[in-house]
């Protein structure tokens, strides 16, 4: 899916991403996601109306998985313990440990996994705001959910109010359950164990995480069924983007006097090479402190050094045969 060798992509970053410049990159990314989800609390009257408009919805198609499930981890504690705290958590270490682990391991995918990840968190904030919903846990009871993280809060650092620390439940949206940005970063983790991990043991792991997680968001009734379906969607819609938002960034570095800086390729330090680094050369006959001399490779001398058989003192052929030097 996300092959950089392909047509429109580079098979190699063309600039050397820093830890430092990232990272401030991803926390702007987390706080506009995080303050999108503040700001846009939108009506809760219409909030209501578009959560029981998608269980209505649902019900029609027999989507309805949310009942059963909440149902289920509502009776028994050793599902729906272990699940609070997977909502809870997982979502917030598991994607930024895979982007460190991409930006380390395999950084030549790193750029457009980024992106991928940051164009489709940006297009759910706006349907945050255009679609504020109400996710079936705030639902009168009287249509048959649970809120487990209520039920379930003495056993973690969460209140009654979704997955935020006790106290601090008034500085999250509760309204923005669509689409559902736990599934939509769980399949993008997925994909990502599923393609780069290297092991039987990742991929199994790229495939249960996003299938548990979307289970997990179940049944909880933090979210519906159509919330994690959007929340795959804009993923789709965001991975069609990538391309093209890197497009956009290396034309953006290109007006803006950027240059990038050639990945460094096997031999540009080899033998007879000048080069110290990017843009410094040493004078000839020169070497930097403790440079090692490279090997001699059959067929070819050192400079400076005498052919086989010629004695010290002896002129080298054509020296004194009236050629101009030039020509020697």
């Amino acid at each position: 899916m996300l092959r950089t060798d392909a047509p429109g992509t580079e098979a190699a970053p063309r600039t050397r991403l820093r830890w430092w410049t990232e990272l401030p990159l991803i926390l702007l990314v987390y706080g506009a996601y995080s303050a999108g989800r503040l700001l846009a609390r939108g009506d809760v009257t219409s909030a209501v109306d578009h959560g029981l408009a998608i269980l209505r919805v649902e019900k029609f198609f027999y989507l309805n998985a949310e009942h059963p499930l909440n149902r289920l981890f509502t009776r028994e504690p050793w599902i729906g313990i272990p699940a609070d705290f997977w909502y809870a958590s997982l979502h917030y270490m598991v994607t930024p440990a895979i982007l460190v682990w991409l930006f380390r391991s395999r950084a030549v995918r790193y750029r457009a996994a980024r992106t991928w990840l940051m164009a489709s968190t940006f297009i759910g904030l706006i349907g945050f705001t255009l679609l504020p919903t109400c996710p079936p846990r705030l639902l009168s009871a009287s249509h048959g959910f649970v809120d487990t993280m209520a039920q379930y809060s003495d056993y973690g650092w969460w209140g009654g109010e979704a997955s935020a620390p006790r106290g601090l439940g008034g500085m999250t949206n509760q309204y923005a359950a669509m689409p559902s940005l736990h599934c939509g970063w769980a399949l993008w983790c997925g994909v990502m164990l599923w393609m780069y991990g290297g092991t039987r043991l990742t991929k199994v792991a790229g495939v249960l995480y996003p299938l548990i997680t979307t289970i997990v968001v179940m049944g909880t009734a933090n979210h519906y069924f159509l919330d994690a379906v959007a929340g795959f969607v804009v993923m789709g819609v965001g991975f069609l983007l990538t391309r093209p938002l890197l497009r956009l960034a290396d034309t953006m570095r290109v007006r803006l006097g950027v240059r990038p800086v050639a990945p460094a390729t096997k031999g540009s330090h080899g033998a007879g090479s000048s080069i110290v680094s990017a843009g410094c050369q040493t004078s000839p006959g020169e070497r930097i402190p403790r440079q090692r001399k490279a090997p001699a490779t059959p067929g070819t001398a050192e400079p400076g050094a005498r052919p086989p058989g010629a004695e010290e003192g002896a002129s080298p052929p054509g020296a004194g045969d009236g050629a101009p030097a030039a020509a020697r």
